[in-house]
């Protein structure tokens, strides 16, 4: 047992409709008695993938005491539903940044003998996981690549939904998208103090989605750049934050205090590092204690990756936002 991030179910809101079973690659989710059931911790990645398919708003993610994830298990459970189910499940993986699940299926299906069909294209999805992730892709060469050495899948199976540099998460407000200078538009002079046309001064952010939670690591505007990754409550706190920490940098956000399922966070910043090959690495936490433990992930993560990148932490102050630099 351990203490990790699993879906849970509301069952006064659930009306049975199945769509989140549906998304649930895994087959962690069942619908019975009219109701959504997780059915197996083992199986639930607590990566949310059915959230996003609900209707209803019935399903969270929560922190408790469960069963460990067990990717050996849900291999298992998905083989018989075909290898486009295990195709969406490694999609799934990797869109997350879960290098340490998605090797650890590799494995197993190397255990087996089984490959994902060496000629499949990648191809633009509109079907979607809902996950939410973007830009999500198997990384590395052609998907099929990763299996060379593995007899092809037996004939029949479904060609799998490999997504290259394209749209993999259902929900719309989390579909990767750049703007700005890294969208070949110019960006708003530094010193400019002319307020938008929305009525505020104008905004340095150049890329959604920014939560960390959301946001792929192998999305193309992360490649080579520099990266800020804050606290949620910095760019309250620093009235200077767009122009002083943000300006020229892709940003990610997240709260070491309330954030569930913070050990996914230490893959996404690996992989943003190791995958991405990032030029650079500003942390901005507040002076709050709690918010120390950010950057504990980060340097957790980088202390596993496999190349070091420069790395600078900014503590915002609570009264004024005033910055010092570590």
């Amino acid at each position: 047992m351990a203490t990790r991030t699993v879906i849970e179910i509301d069952e006064d809101k659930c009306d049975g409709c199945g769509q989140c079973a549906t998304g649930c690659h895994e087959g962690a989710l069942r619908i019975i008695d009219g109701k959504a059931r997780l059915v197996g911790e083992s199986l639930c990645d607590g990566l949310g993938a059915c959230i996003g398919e609900c209707p209803r708003g019935a399903l969270q993610t929560v922190q408790r005491d469960v069963e460990d994830y067990d990717e050996r298990r849900v291999i298992d459970n998905i083989l018989p539903k075909g290898m486009a189910t295990v195709a969406a499940h490694l999609d799934h993986l990797s869109s997350h940044g879960q290098d340490t699940w998605y090797n650890q299926a590799l494995a197993v299906l190397a255990e087996k003998g089984i490959a994902l069909p060496s000629a499949a294209a990648p191809e633009q999805a509109a079907d979607a996981c809902g996950c939410g992730s973007s830009a999500a892709r198997v990384p590395g060469p052609a998907a099929g690549a990763r299996f060379g050495t593995l007899r092809q899948a037996p004939a029949g199976m479904p060609t799998p939904r490999i997504v290259e540099n394209g749209m993999s998460g259902g929900c719309p407000g989390s579909a990767a998208r750049a703007f700005g200078s890294s969208a070949g538009k110019p960006a708003p002079a530094a010193a400019s103090s002319a307020p938008a046309s929305g009525g505020g001064m104008a905004s340095r952010l150049e890329q959604w989605p920014i939560q960390l939670h959301l946001a792929n690591p192998r999305a193309p505007f992360f490649k080579g750049a520099d990266v800020l990754i804050a606290a949620d409550c910095t760019a309250f706190a620093c009235g200077a934050f767009h122009q002083t920490l943000l300006a020229g940098r892709k940003l990610v956000i997240a709260c070491p205090k309330l954030d569930t399922g913070k050990e996914i966070y230490v893959d996404k910043i690996r992989a943003l590092i190791d995958d991405a090959g990032i030029a650079s690495l500003t942390l901005a936490i507040m002076e709050v204690p709690c918010c120390s433990g950010l950057k504990r992930l980060v340097d957790e993560a980088a202390a596993g990756a496999s190349r070091s990148v420069p790395t600078s932490t900014v503590i915002v102050g609570i009264e004024g936002g005033s910055l010092t630099w570590l």
